[in-house]
């Protein structure tokens, strides 16, 4: 990964400090253009490292409490 500027790691801190909860209800309810999927930029695998690799992805227990309506 390139060199990442001080406002691109206040970003990254902030997905770092995303509980397991919030960031299946972001991947789930946000639109596919948001900055953290952009699979061009910087934000994507270390988002979805975290999700799926940090926390295991979704547990059924998640999907449900979080549903499927915004």
């Amino acid at each position: 990964m390139k060199t990442l500027t001080k406002d691109q790691m206040k970003i990254v801190d902030e997905i770092n400090s995303m509980d397991h909860r919030a960031m299946c209800k972001m991947w789930r309810f946000h639109e596919a253009g948001h900055e953290y999927f952009n699979i061009t930029g910087p934000y994507a695998k270390i988002f979805r490292e975290r999700l799926f690799k940090h926390f295991g992805g979704f547990t059924p227990e998640i999907s449900k409490s979080i549903g499927w309506d915004k």
